[in-house]
């Protein structure tokens, strides 16, 4: 029987539709299938960390945490979670210029994460991680940061066993099995220049999307069998380019794409890396046998938990702009009337211009209900309509049908 990671990406706001596609994992699937969907290894980066993180500690709740997240997402305001930090732009103008700058967990984004902060202190309960861990109603756990000083990817690891699997000695990857709390998960969401880097043990860490935003490597050092991709990104079709002279783009909607392209892009560089990997393995074995993959290890001298194996993947990312989605949710007259002053006026203002109809930024800085609401139907909506992918998804993973026959092994 194979093990199942779920991999989730960053994206910040954009994070709700993971919620949508878990939602249709855990509790639509099984139906077809015939057999619930056990999670083995969460692995997250950025707000996917949060994600995973929550996830892990309502493990124990079984179909029912989809719900849990569900809950969380759709009652979020965004006049009561984003602010803009007027000490962290200060800072930030301050180092521009060579000033002296302020205390460095003061400074360090524009925009004030205290909210968020307490909002997932509140609702996540860290504490429950353990036990579900020992209890093994999950396997393992890993959030994915960057060391800010160095610009390693640390990847923070908790599993049953503790202590960390063998793990390949990666010169920009570094692995710690710790007890991963509030401060892991907060580090990993902490965008550069948007949120300030978290302190953890005296060293800063920010937003693991940076050099691992889609961390497939913890997934297969874990013991990962088939490995579930769940990525917020929209890729748009080269049949949907309009064909009317484009516009000199404004600033924002440049930070909004170049956020795109740091956080959300190099999935399917990553996947086909581990296509290409499962083609070659999978023909030496047609060509020489079930002893190639072993022989072709002991040839390069990688040891049990760093040899190279197959994987079995799936990605599902969202089939509409999410930055579409966002202006539209934006500049509804709902949102207006309850815009108020602050950063819901800001917003409402940003996505009038004209250049806003792809509002990438504001898609990052929406932590809103309705806005959240609509990714979640959104990632329900695209794994529905995948169905008989994840059912041979799971029929190569579990080398069976599923249901019953799976359950007498």
């Amino acid at each position: 029987m194979g093990r199942l990671a779920i991999v989730l990406a960053g994206g910040s706001a954009r994070g709700a539709y993971e919620v949508g596609v878990v939602q249709y994992l855990l509790e639509e699937l099984p139906k077809r299938l015939g057999e619930d969907i056990r999670i083995d290894i969460l692995c997250g980066t950025s707000v996917g960390a949060l994600n995973a993180c929550a996830l892990a500690a309502f493990a124990d709740l079984g179909a029912a945490r989809a719900a849990k997240l569900k809950d969380i997402w759709t009652s979020l305001d965004v006049q009561k979670l984003v602010q803009v930090d007027t000490r962290g732009i200060t800072a930030l103008v301050s180092r521009l210029l060579g000033r002296n700058p302020t205390p460095a967990r003061s400074s360090g984004g524009i925009m004030d994460p205290t909210g968020i902060e307490e909002l997932v202190a509140r609702a996540i309960p860290f504490e429950r991680i353990r036990p579900n861990l020992d209890a093994r109603h999950l396997d393992a756990l890993t959030v994915s940061t960057t060391h800010v000083a160095s610009g390693r990817t640390v990847v923070f690891v908790e599993r049953t066993e503790g202590g960390l699997p063998p793990w390949s000695l990666a010169p920009t990857i570094e692995p710690r099995a710790v007890r991963i709390s509030l401060e892991h998960a907060l580090a990993s969401a902490a965008i550069p220049m948007i949120f300030r880097s978290v302190p953890i043990g005296g060293e800063f860490f920010c937003d693991g999307g940076l050099r691992q935003n889609v961390p497939l490597s913890p997934a297969r050092r874990l013991g990962a069998d088939g490995v579930l991709v769940i990525n917020p990104r929209y890729v748009i079709g080269a049949g949907e380019r309009s064909g009317e002279p484009e516009q000199a783009p404004g600033p924002f909607f440049v930070l909004g794409k170049a956020l795109n392209a740091l956080l959300l892009d190099r999935i399917d560089t990553d996947l086909a890396r581990l296509e290409s990997i499962n083609r070659i393995l999978d023909a030496g074995v047609r060509s020489y046998g079930q002893e190639f993959v072993p022989k072709i290890n002991d040839a390069m001298g990688l040891p049990k938990g760093r040899s190279m194996r197959p994987m079995h993947a799936m990605l599902v990312r969202a089939t509409e702009d999410i930055g579409r989605i966002a202006a539209e949710v934006v500049r509804s007259p709902t949102f207006a009337a309850r815009a108020g002053r602050g950063i819901g006026r800001l917003m409402h203002a940003l996505a009038e211009r004209d250049d806003f109809e792809q509002a990438d930024l504001l898609s990052y800085l929406l932590f809103d209900g309705p806005f959240a609401r609509r990714l979640i139907d959104l990632g329900y909506r695209d794994a529905k309509a995948r169905e008989e992918e994840f059912v041979d998804f799971f029929t190569r993973l579990w080398g069976v049908k599923g249901g019953s026959e799976r359950g007498r092994e």
